[in-house]
């Protein structure tokens, strides 16, 4: 595997650009046990936390807390937890003008267990499923924006979301998760793909394991179907980040950290890419800052509530 040309690339449009987000909000509600129990199983737990998350909130607060001008497109329940997240959402600098409340439906709802830092989740979508077309024609995306969403909201409006960035020239990021079918069409629409090795090996039908070696990773990732000129990112944990930029792979190695809870390490990488993208950042730079503000998430409990400042991913890189 050759190491990729990264430092001389540009990102995908040399403007200061503003993050749009479409994707869910979820209120989850994660238990804490000393292991996972087998099916039919009950086991005891440790305690029970409320956090705000849903992958597109928790990009969004990402993006914003890292200095982005960071817009959430979306829609929560007339209920307790849709005025707990529009309220924390709000304090964390998202601008929420675009997220609806929708009568007769409950918010997003996402219940994790959590034992030994790993995480199981069900996912309820509620208000996220109506997430609508119109919904993301509402705003106004300009040459130099990034376009960001996830599979927690309809793919249909996924795509209507991609084509309106592509038209002005946005730059777009899909993060495939939860892993389900999707059409080509889809993925032509896509600047960056962001994946972790159990998403990678869905799309690709290979079994996967973090612990394979970064060839097996590179072989799966060139089979995937992506738009022209397309970056892939496969997020491995605490291993760090493989990255395809125009067929050539790199690997940023990760950090070694004690994780608590890796919920929102993922989103985290995807909402910071997104920030220093939209800050004009080279590619190769931005996937470092992205992998830096991910090895702080995973230290604290939470996903939304998790996500760095950019006070302090500067001062872990300096």
């Amino acid at each position: 595997m050759g190491l990729g040309n990264f430092g001389i690339r540009q990102s995908l449009s040399s403007n200061l650009g503003r993050v749009f987000v479409a994707g869910s909000i979820n209120m989850d509600v994660v238990a804490t046990a000393t292991r996972h129990p087998r099916v039919g199983e009950t086991v005891a737990g440790n305690a029970v936390h409320y956090f705000p998350g849903g992958k597109g909130a928790n990009q969004a607060v990402a993006a914003a807390k890292l200095g982005a001008s960071t817009t959430l497109i979306g829609r929560l329940g007339r209920d307790a937890f849709g005025q707990q997240l529009r309220t924390f959402l709000a304090a964390q600098g998202v601008d929420l003008a675009l997220v609806k409340d929708t009568a007769d439906i409950h918010s997003g709802t996402a219940i994790i267990t959590i034992a030994d830092a790993d995480n199981t989740i069900v996912v309820v979508p509620g208000a996220n499923a109506l997430v609508s077309a119109e919904d993301v024609a509402a705003p106004v995306l300009a040459k130099g924006d990034v376009a960001v969403s996830q599979f927690e909201i309809p793919q249909a409006t996924i795509g209507a979301f991609f084509k309106r960035a592509r038209a002005a020239g946005a730059t777009t990021i899909l993060n495939p998760a939860p892993a389900i079918a999707c059409s080509p069409e889809l993925l032509d629409l896509v600047d960056i793909l962001i994946l972790n090795e159990t998403e990678l090996g869905f799309f690709t039908r290979t079994e996967l394991h973090d612990s394979d070696a970064p060839d097996r990773f590179v072989e799966a990732a060139r089979r995937l179907q992506t738009g022209a000129n397309g970056i892939i990112c496969v997020t491995l944990g605490k291993r760090g980040v493989l990255a395809l930029v125009d067929g050539e792979a790199s690997m940023i190695a990760g950090r070694a950290v004690k994780a608590v809870d890796t919920t929102g390490a993922g989103d985290c990488f995807v909402g910071a890419l997104a920030a220093r993208l939209a800050d004009g950042t080279v590619i190769r730079d931005a996937l470092e800052y992205a992998n830096a503000a991910a090895s702080i998430c995973v230290q604290r409990m939470g996903a939304a509530p998790s996500m760095p400042t950019a006070a302090e991913v500067a001062a872990l890189r300096d």
